[in-house]
């Protein structure tokens, strides 16, 4: 099926339209899709990570500091923030990928963490991790010509924005 064919969610708006005329049903071609593709990547994405042998939260919390250039160093605030999870969320992340070597904290004299750094182990782990999971990812889209992705882009940037 071509990316200008009728599908599924076709159907289903047709259903309300005519079930209930009264009712706006535009959105549904929006919306329905956003979600079954979401589904479909995060399926997929789940399905990634375990074959590389790492939890979504790890390769997250081990991501972000990695993308944040050298020293790939963070503060428990800084990777809040980024990773757009709770101060907990983040303790439990730290501890998890501490107790693994990916990671090193340093800690105020309170005891508190100040910033949470990359291993070498750690960085070799994501370095290895994220081109393997990035050209998985790659494959999701490639069916898509680079002025289809770059418009799709566009749009859902729109479409997040306007949330």
């Amino acid at each position: 099926m071509g990316h200008d064919d009728r599908d599924a969610v076709d159907e289903i708006a047709d259903q309300w339209a005519r079930e209930r005329p009264d009712v706006p049903v535009a959105s549904i071609g929006v919306v329905a899709r956003v979600l079954r593709i979401a589904k479909a990547f995060a399926d997929h994405r789940r399905r990634t990570l375990a074959a590389l042998g790492i939890d979504s939260a790890t390769f997250d919390l081990l991501a972000t500091l990695r993308r944040s250039g050298e020293p790939f160093r963070m503060t428990p605030a800084q990777l809040t923030q980024a990773c757009l999870v709770s101060g907990g969320a983040i303790s439990q992340r730290v501890a998890r990928a501490e107790a693994a070597g990916l990671v090193e904290t340093r800690r105020t004299a309170g005891g508190h963490t100040s910033t949470v750094e990359l291993t070498p182990v750690g960085r070799e782990r994501i370095d290895r991790d994220i081109a393997e999971f990035l050209a998985a990812e790659e494959r999701l889209v490639a069916h898509l010509a680079p002025d289809e992705r770059a418009e799709l882009t566009r749009l859902l940037r729109a479409l997040h924005a306007g949330l």
